[in-house]
C-alpha cells in the first residue's frame, strides 16, 4: 500500500490498517520538504509497525535509518541498489524498483534484493495495472523465486489482476484512498476480491 502524505494521513493510516491484510506500508516524500518527510515518518511508522506491518521508505537510505523504518524501496540503478543491500541487508527489508525491462530485472536479481517492484507509484491513473507490468511480472514469477509486487490501478478489482500473475504483492494507492466508502471499505472490497478470485494455493 502506497500511503499519500496528506494532512489527514494519521486517520487515514489508521483506518486503512484496521480494516484488514496490509503486508506494508511505502512512504514517499512526494514534494515534501526533507525535514517535514522525516517528522512525518516519525510520526507514522510506529502506527504502523504497531500492526505488524512493515514500514518502506522510498529512495532515501538516510530518512529509512532517521525514521526507523523497516526497509527502503531503491530506484535509482544497481549500483546504488548493491550500496543498500550492503549497508542495511538483512537488518532492513532492500527492494527495488524502476525496473521497465527484463534484463533491468535480471540485474536486479543478481543483487539478491528481498523484493523487486514493477510499476510506478504514481501512475496508477486507470483502472487496470499497466499490462507492461503485469506481463513482468508473470515471467518474472515463473522465473525468479525473489518475490515481485506490482503497481496496482485506481480500482480494487485491478488487485485480482496482479495476483493471477503470481506475483506475492500488489501496491495500491487510489484504489484504496480514492475508495467511495473510503480506505478502510476499499481494504475490506480489495480482500474480498481476492479471497474470491485469486489463485488459491494447496497448504502443505
Amino acid at each position: 500500500m502506497s500511503l499519500p502524505l496528506l494532512e489527514d494521513a494519521v486517520e487515514l493510516l489508521d483506518q486503512t490498517l484496521a480494516a484488514g491484510d496490509v503486508a506494508c506500508v511505502l512512504l514517499a516524500a512526494n514534494g515534501l520538504a526533507e525535514q517535514s518527510f522525516v517528522n512525518t515518518c516519525k510520526t507514522l511508522i510506529p502506527r504502523i509497525q504497531e500492526k505488524d506491518v512493515a514500514a518502506i521508505i522510498v529512495g532515501d537510505t538516510r530518512i529509512a535509518g532517521r525514521a526507523n523504518a523497516d526497509g527502503i524501496l531503491i530506484e535509482n540503478g544497481q549500483d546504488a541498489l548493491k550500496d543498500a543491500i550492503a549497508r542495511f541487508s538483512p537488518q532492513k527489508i532492500v527492494g527495488c524498483g524502476g525496473i521497465r525491462k527484463r534484463h533491468k530485472a535480471l540485474e536486479a536479481g543478481e543483487c539478491n534484493p528481498d523484493f523487486v517492484f514493477f510499476g510506478d507509484l504514481d501512475r496508477d491513473i486507470r483502472p487496470e495495472p499497466h499490462r507492461k507490468n503485469l506481463a513482468l511480472a508473470s515471467w518474472w514469477a515463473q522465473m525468479v523465486e525473489i518475490p515481485c509486487a506490482v503497481m496496482g490501478g485506481n480500482s480494487p478489482d485491478s488487485a485480482v489482476d496482479v495476483a493471477l500473475t503470481g506475483a506475492e504483492f500488489v501496491v495500491l494507492n487510489k484504489a484504496v484512498f480514492n475508495y467511495p466508502g473510503g480506505p478502510a471499505e476499499g481494504v475490506c472490497k480489495v480482500n474480498e476480491l481476492l479471497d474470491k478470485f485469486g489463485p488459491k494455493f494447496d497448504e502443505e
